[in-house]
């Protein structure tokens, strides 16, 4: 299904999506087109693309063509999907130790259109972190790696 959604090859890219999407969420999913888990993430963001238009702009970005964001946003596990509104980057409580992106695929359609929703309606209201709606136990857990301490 990633080829159903538009893809940003190269930190020019990035920076313009970042840049130009306005009053809408922009998503960005790290991650390769290769991955079983990044597919099935795909399929999600590919199924709910059309209903959150409004709402949501989604993107593919692969981690081996945009090193640099890769290594800005610590993503040391795949896939990881950030969000940015007006050109801010949004966090969100996930629960977790790491509140800059959420790791692994959503279990469902339904909690990645809430936690749009969420993010949308918070930062509409000025906020830059907001509490996601997605119960704990569909949340996947891992541990960070802090590389080169």
């Amino acid at each position: 299904m990633s080829f159903l959604l538009p893809k940003l090859t190269c930190k020019r890219e990035v920076d313009q999506a970042i840049k130009s999407v306005a009053e809408k969420v922009l998503v960005l999913r790290f991650g390769r087109d290769n991955d079983a888990v990044c597919l099935q993430l795909d399929d999600i963001l590919a199924k709910t693309a059309h209903d959150l238009s409004k709402m949501a702009v989604v993107y593919l970005v692969d981690v081996d063509k945009v090193p640099v964001y890769t290594q800005y946003f610590d993503i040391s596990y795949i896939p990881s999907t950030v969000f940015f509104f007006n050109g801010q980057h949004m966090k969100v409580d996930y629960g977790s130790p790491d509140h800059t992106k959420f790791v692994g695929s959503f279990k469902t359609k339904q909690d990645f259109i809430d936690l749009i929703e969420v993010i949308y309606r918070g930062a509409m209201r000025g906020k830059l972190i907001v509490r996601s709606p997605i119960d704990p136990k569909n949340i996947p857990k891992y541990d960070l790696l802090y590389q080169g301490i």
